[in-house]
C-alpha cells in the first residue's frame, strides 16, 4: 500500500487520466478500501481540488475545473517535452521572460535523475538565428494582444482595430502561426469577405465589436492563410510578368510564394511579396525564368542595383587588379 502523500498523488493522476472512476474501481487500482478512497477524496477537497462525486449505484468521482493547479503529474518525456519547448519559445512578447520563470519552477520540482537528462540537453543544444531568411527582424506579438484575439474567438465577439493605420471591424475564427508570423482569420461582414490579417499590424481598440453568429467558412482556414499571405500579407507587394504559362510557373513556385494568373499560352502574371526589396528579388531569382516587372518601381531600382554589381562581380579583368 502507498503511503498517505504518495497515495493522493497517485489518485490525482487517476482522477486526470479518466472522466470517472467509481470508489471500487479506485480502491482496486490503489490496493485500499473504499472507505480509504472515501478519505482521501475529502482530503483533497480541503486542499482545494475540486473533486465531484455522484452518489447512487452508478456513482463516479471525477476531477472538476478550476481550483488549485494540481501538483506536476506528468512521465519523463512529457516532462522533458514541457521543459525544451519552453527553452525554445521566442516570438511573442513578454513570453520568453514567463517561459524562462515557468521553466525555473519546472526545473525545481523535477527529479534529479530528469534534470540532469534536461541539462544534457539544453548544454548539447543550440540556435542559429530565428530569422534565416529574410533581413527584417521576426515581429513580436504581444502576448496579451493573443489573449484578447483568443477570447473574442471563444466567445463569437467582434473584434474593433486598427489594421495599417486603417479602422476595421471583423468577425475573429481562427490564430494561425505561420512563418514566424501570427495571423488572424476574420471575416469581414460589410464586405462578406474573409481576411489573412498578421496579429502585429492590428491595435486593438476596446471596447470591442458586437456578438456574431459565426457562420461556417466552408474552406481550410490555415490553407487559406497561406494562398492569401502572397497577396495581402506583405511589406512589399510586386506584380511581375512572366515568360513563361501559368502551369510552368505554378510548378515551380511553393502556393505560399504568390499568385499566379495566366495571359497568354507563354505568358503569366505573378503577385508575389516579401519583407523587403532584397527577399522579393532573392525569390524572383529563384524562380529562373525572364520576367518583367510591374510594380512596384523601388524593386526596378534595386534590380538595377543587383544587375550591376553581379556584373562586375564577373567582371574578371577587374579582379585581377
Amino acid at each position: 500500500m502507498l503511503e498517505t502523500s504518495a497515495r493522493l498523488l497517485a489518485l490525482l493522476g487517476l482522477l486526470q487520466s479518466s472522466a470517472g472512476w467509481t470508489g471500487a474501481d479506485l480502491a482496486t487500482r490503489l490496493d485500499v478500501s473504499e472507505r480509504t478512497v472515501r478519505n482521501d477524496m475529502t482530503k483533497l477537497r480541503e486542499l482545494g481540488y475540486p473533486v465531484e462525486s455522484v452518489r447512487g449505484p452508478g456513482g463516479r468521482y471525477r476531477l472538476g475545473s478550476g481550483g488549485k493547479l494540481p501538483p506536476l503529474l506528468l512521465d519523463d518525456e512529457e516532462a522533458l517535452a514541457v521543459a525544451v519547448g519552453l527553452r525554445a519559445a521566442t516570438g511573442i512578447t513578454g513570453v520568453a521572460e514567463t517561459s524562462a520563470r515557468a521553466l525555473g519552477k519546472l526545473e525545481q520540482v523535477l527529479p534529479d535523475h530528469l534534470r540532469r537528462k534536461l541539462a544534457a540537453v539544453v548544454d548539447a543544444m543550440d540556435a542559429g538565428p530565428v530569422n534565416t531568411d529574410s533581413n527584417v527582424p521576426d515581429p513580436d506579438v504581444d502576448a496579451g494582444t493573443l489573449q484578447a484575439l483568443a477570447t473574442a474567438i471563444r466567445d463569437h465577439v467582434g473584434v474593433r482595430a486598427d489594421y495599417r493605420d486603417e479602422p476595421i471591424e471583423v468577425e475573429p475564427y481562427r490564430l494561425i502561426a505561420w512563418q514566424r508570423r501570427w495571423y488572424l482569420v476574420a471575416r469581414d461582414p460589410r464586405a462578406d469577405a474573409w481576411l489573412p490579417l498578421r496579429v502585429d499590424w492590428l491595435r486593438l481598440k476596446i471596447p470591442g465589436g458586437r456578438p456574431f453568429r459565426p457562420s461556417d467558412p466552408s474552406f481550410d482556414l490555415t490553407e487559406f492563410v497561406v494562398r492569401e499571405v502572397a497577396r495581402t500579407g506583405w511589406a512589399v507587394h510586386a506584380r511581375l510578368i512572366i515568360a513563361a504559362s501559368a502551369e510552368e510557373v505554378i510548378s515551380r513556385i511553393n502556393p505560399a510564394v504568390g499568385t499566379v494568373e495566366p495571359i497568354a499560352p507563354d505568358r503569366s502574371v505573378l503577385v508575389t511579396g516579401g519583407d523587403s526589396l532584397e527577399v522579393v528579388a532573392v525569390w524572383i531569382g529563384m524562380l529562373g525564368l525572364d520576367f518583367t516587372v510591374e510594380s512596384p518601381p523601388e524593386l526596378r531600382d534595386h534590380l538595377k542595383i543587383l544587375a550591376n554589381r553581379y556584373a562586375a562581380a564577373v567582371d574578371l579583368p577587374n579582379l585581377a587588379r
